[in-house]
């Protein structure tokens, strides 16, 4: 994806370059361990000291280890050639929490943000840097080894649609690749996406696909990564990431026998340590990476740190631990990865021959043909780049990738490259005195080459922490946001850009984990054929699906960096998808509640979604429910996807004031009615009412409720109170409510736990208050940005926010005994406001939902009156966070964060894809929860601000070639939460470790990003005509403990389940073990009821299934050797025995079969 130049360049061409030079420091010489008094002893006892020595080694190795087994590749399941074994044993703490050591590490990121000055120096040829030199010896011992990568980056979408882009050029790139490579067997090549490479194996003859298998097996070609698409890591979900992967490792090992074990991320806009712990979790030994903030490049590469060991906040224990490849320059493309000086290294890019596809050198020097008259000096010149970026890293062994976006699409283009560096090589190769051999290579040869030598020099420098896993580098936690590339330009705007999208990512996401869950419940449970017809018959639609989630996950799609076509492409996807999975859902109730088994996978669903999309860009609307006298009764079935049972005040949307809710036992529940309201000032009221009860829902189960007119006698729901502020002009007081007008300046709302305070002229929340507890000043501010700068990737505003909200407006409280709401209707300068918002409080004992306040903002930032805006809520509290407060990454772990004067305000933005809190000395703290991923900042003391929508009519100069312009109306949805510690902080400002959240606010994060899904029957039973079949299904034995997450449970292949022998375990269950604070509340707030201290034995998890044959296997489903995820062996020996034993933060993942116990 994106690149840039300042002359309107494709990519990295700044004339001078891009990247500080005092003289590069030496490599590390191998230090002698020999003593001279032990030399004679030994030469002259050889033979004895190593038979003994033999035999001890042997008999130790196979006490530890058993017997061995054969010795393995890329195409079977290995055990690790790298890892050190670690196994973390919980530590139990007097807070019935597992407590979490910190890691032990060289470098913190915090570190490095605190040490550099970003002063954005000039470095000469290399902007970015220094002038780099070296003094010619440092590779007298140990000779240069160098390994040209060639590589092609394709972008599943972004300036055209993933189709387009495989017929213009993806389609050509492989098979050029094929026919290039068989021609020559020192060509290498990796290759990255498998959303491409499964559409190519599709078009491919039978002739390439076996050239390309065997271009594999012989270590030509080599898949590094293998995820559907290269991930955004700043807005996907953890969930969304180990899908993406899965799909794609799954595939490729279904498909070519290959398991990938080196990843390659060149072009994500910041790093996260999720990934590195995802990517140990699935067997993978090594990282690269290259789009991090050039100052932190330069301080690295000052202290050769770009290579280290990625090591987990938490982690003390080393378990997480993977090594990294940092690049040092600007760019991925050829000018900037051979060597500092982008001049000299854009000479040997042979693609770019005047009337090439690609544009010339920006610095008028430009390539030569290799040949004998030439290729002395050309070589020299080259190898003297090559020497330059080496001193930049410890080692003798070098990586030059060799590459850019959508290159190699020809067999001209592979042969220029191709032939004219290995006549460079033969010329370096065949000079001895130049001590330096040059050869293209894989990921893996490179890797491998570079721990070999480590293995037998020592490079750690003198009091290094490092690893057990790979000696000689240092240790390095945290993550790698918000990046710049250049001139302070803060990539923080895709944080935000296209935020409907965003949403419907996470949409997506938690319909595509139910569905996932019901048919594994589907197969375990029914036991009929009926059922297994449905679920293979619509294996097809779950595989689009999971790739369509998979595809949005690209560095240019969940971003919202996509040209508006390719926007349009990615949310049709996903919207044909989400269809087709509530589709599968309307049908398995049927089945999983007993309404019917006959003729499921071909008939129509007696039920519909309760919440409906009428087109891929529009807001969802609830299904209105008719509800007449001698209508009958109407059905709504709800399926709850979290694994503990659930108290919650639901919402159905009425045509009828006259309504009664009914249970699955046919007893009255109380409800409440309240009128709809929608983004209109001049008419707020629908005419539809809002029908609210308290419904219970089994964990993972169904629970039926009846909404009628007057069913057995049942009180009706009783009608909210409306209050409006006198300066409002409303429309009449609807039918059936009672309305009153508030004549004060302020107005509350209140349920039994908390208070808010709002000011009524600006219809503004101002304060939270708890009864009996502490009260916190919350103002309440919806602010703009001018941002004449600003682009998809970049946020520049032209100065600080400034408030929107004018004195006046409509402002109307609706009071009930199950919710309380304020609806505010803002004035602007605007004759439409770009906003309305609601605040609601819920009465519901038992429920999350009483002890925190929901915040939904309607957004509707359209038309030009909004060009160059970018549209913030902020939240200015008396919390005394120092500017420092913590935001999740991938919604998995938290970071810490702090606003720094030394960079500009938009470099102080971070992700937010679920949750952000801040903190106060006292141990207050206030949080935010989100539904979709939103950027957010504290910015002064006290202050959280999040940004809710960007509307921008300029390109920034990354490549995309047009602003964000198409806006599309959205809701956006938080739940705001205040917590008292039980003791202060004593100093914010010290720790760079993150706080984590406590178990209530884990649960108020799971409710609000696991739904529970409603379905209402198209045809309304009977008055008369109580339903025979169950009205509830409860698959769990009982709730699992509240710290346990079910991540997924499904059936990885439900097309080839049926043909698979129940001992291939066809049944997955992946689970996270949350890390929550102890110092906040336990249980009380949470309604936890248990915990995870105590192993939790798969064998009795459900009702009526027996669980067999379990074993442990990585996150992408294709290990099962403990030592290969970073465990002892014991992990697996636990895991057969049915135990799931999780140190808090730890995701695993479980195979096992199902069957009946009857």
């Amino acid at each position: 994806m994106a690149f840039s130049s300042y002359n309107g360049n494709r990519r990295g061409g700044w004339v001078q370059s891009i990247l500080p030079s005092s003289n590069s420091k030496s490599k590390i010489p191998r230090k002698g361990r020999k003593r001279a008094a032990l030399k004679e002893f030994f030469f002259a006892n050889f033979f004895a000291i190593g038979l003994v020595f033999s035999l001890f080694f042997f008999l130790v190795v196979l006490l530890r280890f058993g017997v061995p087994k054969p010795i393995t590749s890329h195409f079977k399941s290995r055990a690790s050639r790298y890892r050190k074994s670690v196994y973390r044993k919980p530590i139990l703490t007097g807070h019935g929490n597992y407590s979490l050591m910190a890691a032990n590490v060289d470098i913190t990121t915090k570190d490095l943000y605190d040490r550099i000055e970003f002063l954005d120096l000039d470095g000469g040829a290399w902007k970015q840097g220094w002038k780099v030199t070296y003094r010619g010896n440092e590779w007298d011992s140990e000779k240069l080894k160098v390994f040209v990568v060639p590589h092609s980056h394709n972008d599943p979408g972004w300036k055209y649609t993933v189709e387009e882009y495989y017929d213009r050029q993806t389609r050509h790139i492989l098979n050029v690749l094929v026919e290039a490579m068989s021609k020559d067997s020192r060509r290498k090549f990796i290759w990255e996406e498998m959303s491409y490479l499964e559409r190519w194996w599709r078009d491919a003859t039978d002739v390439q696909k076996e050239s390309f298998i065997n271009l594999v097996k012989n270590g030509q070609l080599e898949i590094v990564g293998g995820g559907w698409v290269m991930n955004d890591e700043a807005n996907s979900h953890y969930f969304a990431i180990i899908e993406q992967m899965t799909e794609g490792n799954m595939w490729l090992n279904d498909t070519i026998g290959f398991v990938p074990k080196n990843s390659w991320a060149i072009d994500p806009f910041g790093y996260s340590p999720t990934m590195a712990y995802l990517l140990r979790r699935m067997g993978f030994d090594n990282m690269l990476i290259q789009r991090t903030h050039y100052e932190l490049k330069k301080e690295l590469a000052w202290h050769k740190n770009l290579e280290y060991i990625w090591r987990q906040s938490w982690d003390a224990e080393e378990s997480t631990d993977i090594f990294v490849h940092m690049m040092p320059f600007y760019s991925y493309d050829i000018p900037h990865t051979c060597g500092p000086e982008p001049a000299i290294c854009c000479q040997f890019d042979f693609a770019r021959w005047r009337g090439s596809l690609y544009e010339l050198c920006p610095w008028e020097q430009h390539p030569q043909e290799i040949n004998q008259e030439n290729v002395q000096e050309r070589a020299l010149k080259l190898l003297d780049q090559y020497r330059k970026k080496s001193t930049l890293y410890r080692t003798n062994t070098l990586l030059v990738p060799l590459g850019d976006d959508f290159r190699y699409v020809s067999v001209d283009e592979a042969e220029a490259q191709f032939k004219n560096y290995q006549l460079l090589f033969d010329y370096i190769n065949s000079n001895p005195s130049l001590n330096a051999e040059a050869k293209f290579g894989t990921l893996e040869d490179y890797f491998q080459t570079l721990r070999e030598e480590a293995d037998r020099i020592n490079y750690s420098f003198p009091g290094e922490i490092g690893s057990g896993l790979l000696g000689g580098f240092p240790s390095l936690s945290g993550d790698f946001f918000t990046y710049a590339d250049r001139q302070q330009d803060y990539w923080s705007g895709y944080y935000v850009s296209r935020p409907f999208f965003k949403a419907v990512d996470r949409v997506l996401e938690q319909t595509l984990r139910a569905t996932e869950m019901m048919m594994a419940l589907l197969l375990g449970f029914c036991q009929r054929s009926q059922c297994e017809k449905l679920s293979v018959g619509f294996s097809y639609k779950l595989t689009a699906a999971r790739r369509n989630l998979a595809l949005f996950q690209h560095h240019d799609g969940v971003t919202g960096t996509a040209k508006d076509h390719v926007v349009m492409d990615y949310g049709t996807r996903m919207h044909t998808s989400l269809l087709d999975l509530q589709i599968f859902m309307s049908k398995g109730i049927e089945a999983l509640l007993g309404i019917r088994y006959d003729k499921l996978d071909h008939s129509p669903s007696q039920f519909e979604p309760e919440l409906v999309r009428s087109k891929y860009d529009a807001q969802p609307v609830h299904k209105v429910i008719s509800v007449k006298e001698g209508r009958g009764y109407q059905p709504v079935v709800f399926f709850n996807p979290l694994e503990q049972t659930r108290e919650e005040v639901v919402m159905v949307v009425v045509d009828s004031p006259d309504v009664t809710v009914l249970d699955s036992n046919w007893s009255c529940v109380p409800s409440q009615l309240s009128p709809e309201l929608q983004h209109d000032k001049s008419k707020i009221f629908t005419g539809k009412h809002r029908l609210h009860w308290k419904a219970s829902v089994p964990a993972m189960g169904l629970e039926t409720y009846f909404v009628g007119n007057g069913l057995l006698g049942c009180e009706k729901a009783m009608p909210a109170k409306l209050k409006f502020s006198s300066k409002s002009s409303l429309a009449p007081c609807p039918t059936p409510y009672s309305c009153l007008k508030i004549e004060t300046d302020v107005a509350e709302i209140e349920n039994r736990h908390q208070k808010l305070t709002f000011d009524v002229r600006h219809g503004l929340l101002q304060r939270i208050s708890f009864k009996n507890g502490p009260q916190n000043v919350v103002n309440e501010e919806i602010s703009m940005y001018h941002s004449p700068g600003s682009g998809a990737y970049l946020f520049k505003p032209s100065g600080d926010a400034w408030p929107i909200t004018e004195e006046g407006g409509q402002f109307l409280i609706s009071e009930g005994p199950l919710m309380q709401e304020v609806f505010s209707y803002p004035k602007t300068a605007w004759e439409k406001a770009p906003i309305s918002h609601s605040t609601r409080l819920y009465n519901g004992e038992n429920t999350i939902q009483e002890l925190a306040v929901e915040k939904e903002y309607h957004v509707e930032l359209l038309g030009p009156d909004f060009d160059d805006r970018e549209l913030i809520v902020r939240y200015k509290t008396d919390i005394d966070n120092k500017r420092i407060f913590y935001s999740d990454l991938n919604g998995f772990q938290m970071s810490r964060r702090e606003t720094y004067d030394k960079i500009p305000l938009q470099g102080n933005y971070y992700p937010m894809p679920s949750l952000a809190f801040m903190q106060g000395s006292n141990g207050q703290r206030f949080s935010v929860h989100s539904r979709q991923s939103l950027g957010v900042a504290s910015l002064k003391d006290g202050w959280l601000e999040i940004m809710l929508d960007r509307r921008l009519i300029r390109d920034d100069g990354r490549g995309l070639g047009q602003g964000v312009t198409d806006n599309r109306v959205m809701n956006v949805v938080f739940h705001i939460t205040l917590e008292a510690n039980i003791s202060s902080i004593s100093n914010l400002v010290s720790s760079s470790l993150p706080f984590q959240p406590s178990l209530f606010s884990h649960s108020v994060g799971a409710h609000l990003n696991y739904p529970l899904h409603a379905f209402i029957a198209k045809k309304q039973p009977e008055v008369s005509a109580q339903p025979a079949s169950p009205k509830s299904f409860s698959p769990l034995a009982a709730s699992l403990p509240c710290d346990l997450h079910v991540v997924n449970f499904k059936v990885p292949k439900p097309l080839k389940f049926l043909q698979q022998p129940p001992e291939d375990s066809r049944f997955v269950l992946i689970l996270h073990r949350r890390h929550w604070d102890p110092s906040y509340c336990r249980k009380g707030r949470s309604q936890c009821k248990n915990l995870a201290n105590d192993p939790v034995n798969l064998f009795n998890m459900f009702n009526g299934l027996a669980v067999l044959k379990t074993k442990a296997v990585s996150l992408n489903l294709l290990h099962e050797d403990p030592e290969v995820m970073g465990y002892m062996e014991q992990f697996g020996d636990i895991a057969r025995e049915g135990n799931v034993v999780m140190s808090p933060m730890e995701i695993q993942a479980y195979r096992f079969e199902l069957r009946p116990t009857q």
